[in-house]
């Protein structure tokens, strides 16, 4: 039993953050993460004689991914409706690249804003290869589809997150312009004001 623990905290133990990054990503909340990270960590242990070896992040990741499924499904079931339109998310995955969207701290947040949007089905997908640098079959085996389907559901969550950020850059800039606008029709007017007081 000793060794079997042991053998568990060193396969498994070390991917802790992996598995709350993608607990917090698909139920976007820090206490419902940390529940659902406990329960998988359990069914992981249970489950553990059955572990074949090999890479242990994509195996735990598969167990926390099914594990938020089944506690959304009992604790939410009317948000995990996923809406899904083919003709809508088909298309080129023109996309920023990552990095260069992670080097502003503004784009950061328009980036975490953008993520959160995103239906589970493309938000685990990019949250796995983006954040946590699976491979595409790794992937395969977590969310248990095709490569083919996640090559597929990468491109089209791309870009619809590109989508996302082109319309918050285009809203803020707008902003930007209305105030800047009212604060030039201020600044005029108090100038008026302030020629009107010398005469």
């Amino acid at each position: 039993m000793e060794s079997l623990l042991q053998n568990f905290e060193e396969a498994v133990l070390p991917h802790l953050g992996a598995a709350y990054n993608l607990a917090r990503w698909l139920t976007r909340n820090d206490t419902d993460a940390e529940d659902v990270v406990q329960e998988a960590y359990l069914r992981a242990f249970r489950h553990f004689g059955g572990y074949r070896g090999g890479e242990g992040r994509p195996w735990l990741l598969a167990i926390v991914r099914n594990t938020c499924y089944s506690w959304m499904q009992q604790n939410r079931a009317s948000k995990l409706q996923i809406v899904f339109d083919e003709e809508t998310h088909t298309g080129r995955a023109d996309y920023l690249n990552p990095e260069t969207m992670l080097l502003k701290e503004a784009d950061n947040e328009l980036l975490r804003q953008g993520l959160e949007e995103l239906p589970a089905e493309f938000r685990e997908i990019i949250v796995l290869r983006e954040l946590e640098g699976l491979s595409y079959k790794e992937i395969a085996d977590v969310a248990e589809i095709p490569m083919g389907t996640v090559m597929s559901r990468l491109a089209r969550a791309r870009k619809r997150l590109q989508q996302s950020l082109a319309s918050y850059r285009k809203k803020e800039t707008a902003g930007e312009l209305a105030l800047h606008k009212k604060s030039h029709s201020q600044h005029r007017a108090m100038g008026g004001a302030f020629q009107s007081s010398l005469v």
